[in-house]
């Protein structure tokens, strides 16, 4: 597939994922938004895919939702009612969480609105300095819709996300650091590299038990303690029937690097 709105690269294992709509300061439309889902699925049919970066062309990550999807139901007089997961940044957002393999948010700019709820849909999220991070949908008679309301508490917490979801009042990266929103902050000119680095690290690593750790922990969010465990320990288990395994071992006992073949 040839993609227009966003640029897909593959190196090795690491797949990168780039919005590119820099003169919209990457706005998140109906193309985008297919493209996406479109780059994701081909991610998890990739059994050579280990990771995945996304970032934004230009300056910004992204600044939101596309006015010009609001624009078309106004037209037609209704509204944009009864869209529900609909949205442009919803799709995006179910698309880049649905990923099977870690997702690295490189954060090179702004990230607003739906911007900010597709970096909340990556695993791990790298930001640059003075990047501006916040929801301003309540100043606009919104609440997100691409899972805003949710992913974000679970990061930040109650307090501090209803803070920033009533107040639409964007943080910068130094404070989203310090609250949990994201891993780290580097100078912007090291974004990128930082997320490489991040993502190597990864790849490193048993492309299985990296699968099998990140579903453990989505599910187990979604589950009680003792679910979580019961899930746990069945990965765990079936981990155990692996080479990767036998191989991860006999690495650690001849004290040299593991030779992982994610079998």
């Amino acid at each position: 597939m040839t993609f227009q709105s966003i640029i897909y690269r593959k190196n090795e294992g690491l797949v990168y994922l780039t919005l590119n709509r820099p003169d919209t300061g990457n706005l998140i439309n109906d193309g985008l938004a297919a493209e996406l889902a479109q780059a994701c699925q081909e991610v998890n049919e990739d059994e050579k895919a280990r990771a995945v970066i996304i970032t934004g062309a230009g300056d910004a990550f992204s600044l939101g939702l596309d006015p010009a999807w609001f624009s078309q139901f106004e037209k037609a007089g209704n509204g944009p009612v009864g869209l529900k997961g609909r949205s442009p940044a919803a799709i995006s957002s179910k698309s880049i969480a649905g990923l099977s393999v870690p997702s690295i948010a490189a954060i090179n700019g702004d990230a607003l609105g739906g911007g900010l709820e597709l970096a909340l849909a990556c695993d791990l999220r790298v930001a640059a300095e003075g990047a501006r991070l916040g929801f301003p949908d309540t100043s606009n008679g919104l609440i997100p819709s691409g899972g805003g309301t949710q992913r974000l508490p679970r990061l930040v917490g109650r307090g501090k996300a209803l803070e920033m979801l009533l107040t639409a009042q964007p943080v910068d990266a130094a404070e989203a650091s310090r609250i949990g929103l994201v891993n780290m902050v580097v100078a912007r000119s090291q974004v990128m590299a930082t997320a490489e680095k991040l993502a190597q690290r990864i790849l490193s690593r048993g492309p299985m038990a990296v699968r099998y750790a990140k579903e453990a922990v989505q599910k187990g969010l979604e589950m009680t303690l003792e679910q979580g465990l019961r899930l746990e320990a069945d990965l765990s288990f079936i981990l155990q029937t692996t080479r990767d395994r036998d191989e991860g071992i006999k690495a650690f006992l001849e004290k040299r690097p593991p030779k992982f073949k994610g079998e």
